[in-house]
């Protein structure tokens, strides 16, 4: 069975939204799309490529997609490690209003999230990848169907846009897989979902308590 793995862009306010380029994404009258340009170095590309050769398929949302439609094809090497792989291998695009999709290799998923994305991860031969795609991102999160999430942290704070983790999502925990950071500032970190939360506290035991230090 393959895994789920999720690699999102974010500000260190949690927004994910139009990283990037101006018009990538309007919704709200967000004006502040290509924000993660300007952060681009080569420690950057290089584990994009490290992402993307461990690719067996891809899931999307339809707006990433629509996005990545009305580019990748353009690039036609297949020796490119990122139009390579989204160009040769299987794309699974949600949505439930898509009938005709141009981009060869793609399949609409429009029936039940959990049953079609389990069965998907069945029969991909390495990892179904997630990009961007935020609003999908947390209902499969949600759904307890990724199994790796790569976040990629700028340091830079917006104050408007869409967030990743709002209000209302269902408690998860991740053990911390891996992490580094760009020459341009950018943090690389690689989490596993781990199940729930753990609880605790630091209120000191009842009982007589030693606040001198003598015994």
């Amino acid at each position: 069975m393959g895994r789920l793995v999720s690699t999102i862009f974010i500000t260190l306010d949690g927004v994910y939204q139009a990283p990037g380029g101006p018009q990538e994404d309007t919704r709200g009258g967000f004006a502040q799309g290509g924000w993660s340009f300007p952060y681009g170095d080569d420690d950057f590309g290089r584990f994009i490529t490290e992402v993307f050769a461990g690719a067996g398929g891809f899931l999307l949302g339809r707006r990433t997609y629509e996005i990545f439609a009305s580019y990748w094809p353009k690039v036609t090497d297949p020796a490119d490690p990122v139009a390579g792989p989204l160009n040769a291998l299987p794309k699974y695009v949600v949505s439930t209003t898509l009938r005709a999709p141009g981009w060869s290799g793609t399949t609409v998923v429009s029936g039940d999230l959990a049953q079609e994305v389990t069965a998907l991860k069945e029969r991909t031969d390495g990892e179904l990848q997630v990009h961007g795609s935020g609003a999908l991102l947390r209902s499969l999160l949600d759904l307890r169907l990724v199994d790796t999430l790569h976040v990629l942290t700028f340091p830079v704070v917006l104050g408007d846009g869409r967030r990743l983790f709002t209000d209302g999502a269902v408690p998860t925990r991740f053990s911390h897989r891996s992490g580094r950071v760009t020459g341009s500032g950018v943090c690389l970190h690689t989490y596993d979902v781990a199940g729930s939360p753990e609880y605790g506290s630091y209120d000191l035991p009842e009982g007589p308590q030693d606040v001198t230090g003598l015994r």
